[in-house]
């Protein structure tokens, strides 16, 4: 199945509003002529309607970087999925491994994210990984096989349609290690195959897969030459609107 690249950067702590309006800018110019590929930025909350302001013209779309289940009330310091999308966003990244590991986000909290995101129209990046003492101890496939029934538990076929998945070892984030294009597509079929398993063919075909953990233009041509990597969850590359340019513009 021909599913269309999908390129997001996560600017996770980092830019003020004056700030992130000025790369979002830049980075609708230098890609202004990518037609084949989906184009993602979650700056932080504080900078979305800027940003959204300032790439509303373009084809670059918004993303924000968590959100609150609840629709409001007294959850001081939260922001739900309504202001989320009033803010401009069609996307929201959740589960991802810096939430789950300082802020004590479960794969329960995860479902039910999911689930606020998919009720008001948002598109989740459902984010999972494995730690590297994980890893080490051959426990890769039983993690995300865990966060992925957890994480979309109660969940119908059709329900997961717009869903995109986000693998993220998280020994790769941010440390300057990558997993090699071959552990990434082993990774991704094991995924893939569970969709196929819990959702059916159709879902396990259609979901976008996408490779996060110390991308950068370097090696950004070979994750996505794999068959069942579909795009890439961009960390630190890209805060820089040259370099994520690049990455986006692997072809």
């Amino acid at each position: 199945m021909n599913r269309r690249p999908f390129i997001a950067g996560n600017w996770k702590m980092y830019k003020t509003s004056a700030e992130a309006a000025e790369t979002a800018k830049k980075l609708a110019g230098l890609v202004s002529g990518v037609t084949n590929v989906d184009v993602m930025i979650a700056p932080p909350f504080t900078a979305l309607a800027q940003v959204h302001e300032a790439i509303k013209e373009s084809s670059v779309m918004l993303g924000a970087q968590n959100l609150f289940w609840e629709k409001e009330g007294a959850f001081t310091g939260e922001i739900s999925p309504q202001m989320v999308v009033s803010a401009g966003c069609r996307y929201v990244i959740i589960g991802h491994s810096e939430r789950r590991q300082y802020f004590g986000e479960t794969d329960l909290s995860v479902n039910k994210k999911i689930r606020a995101a998919i009720t008001n129209n948002l598109v989740p990046v459902f984010c999972i990984g494995e730690t590297e003492k994980e890893r080490d101890a051959d426990n890769t496939f039983n993690i995300l096989d865990k966060q992925i029934k957890m994480g979309l538990e109660g969940f119908s076929p059709d329900d997961l349609q717009p869903v995109i998945l986000a693998y993220e070892p998280v020994w790769a984030i941010g440390t300057g290690k990558t997993a090699t294009s071959g552990q990434a597509q082993e990774v991704h079929l094991f995924i893939r195959n569970l969709l196929e398993k819990l959702f059916g063919k159709k879902i396990a075909g259609s979901v976008r897969i996408l490779y996060g953990g110390s991308v950068k233009p370097e090696n950004i041509k070979e994750l996505m030459s794999m068959p069942d990597v579909d795009g890439a969850l961009v960390g630190g590359a890209s805060l820089n609107a040259d370099k994520f340019a690049e990455i986006i513009k692997y072809k």
